[in-house]
């Protein structure tokens, strides 16, 4: 919408540009100024409305180079805009696709709060994260887990809670750091999940225990 919405401004600029070219003087004579004020304001005005796209876009390749190491091959993550965020009735905090053959698409979508709070992460020093930033960073770890294939979602989300580590030291944490923010989704975050994204065979030693160094379970060496 925004780009829509610059596009149209500096459309405008140009229209105000043109009409005094083709009317630099009056009809007596005397030079018109040029329309410095309504041209500028326009101008400054539409570059604005590009701002906020130009940094999605910046953290949406951030993250997606992130998940594609997790993945394995070439991903897009995408962070929904305000426009979508607006119409966004779903539960979801994010979304992968899968296609009538079982195959899941190599793309995401991240909603609008999950990629403003891994934002606030990526910017932060990565310390001390707090519940959401755990959050964000687990949902992004989730869906690179359907992007990989993983269909079912209390399966996928034990998976990804043992990826967390991993996910968070891509984004920039230390060792140390990434794994507390996978012990605060495992602790603080995963009891408190739906039926459907939890299982009793989701913890060390248990049938989902992918045996990972970076588990929540694991020990820091």
């Amino acid at each position: 919408m925004l780009n829509w919405v610059s596009a149209a401004l500096l459309v405008g600029a140009v229209v105000i540009v043109v009409r005094w070219l083709h009317a630099r003087v009056d009809a007596v004579g005397r030079t018109r100024a040029f329309p410095w004020f309504s041209t500028v304001c326009l101008v400054a005005l539409g570059f604005a409305c590009l701002v906020p796209g130009l940094l999605r876009a910046r953290l949406e390749q951030r993250l997606s180079v992130a998940a594609e190491t997790i993945v394995g091959a070439p991903v897009e993550v995408r962070c929904q805009a305000f426009g979508g965020a607006f119409v966004d009735a779903g539960a979801d905090l994010g979304y992968v696709a899968f296609g009538p053959d079982g195959v899941p698409e190599r793309a995401t979508l991240i909603k609008r709060n999950q990629c403003r709070d891994l934002s606030a992460y990526l910017r932060s020093s990565k310390e001390s994260p707090i519940n959401e930033q755990a959050v964000a960073v687990h949902v992004l770890t989730h869906e690179a887990m359907h992007m990989r294939g993983f269909k079912n979602e209390a399966e996928t989300e034990c998976l990804a809670l043992q990826y967390d580590a991993d996910m968070a030291q891509l984004l920039g944490a230390s060792p140390r750091a990434a794994h507390d923010l996978a012990v605060t989704y495992w602790q603080n975050v995963y009891p408190r999940m739906p039926a459907g994204y939890r299982s009793d065979e989701c913890g060390p030693g248990k049938v989902l225990d992918a045996r990972l160094s970076g588990a929540p379970w694991s020990v820091l060496e």
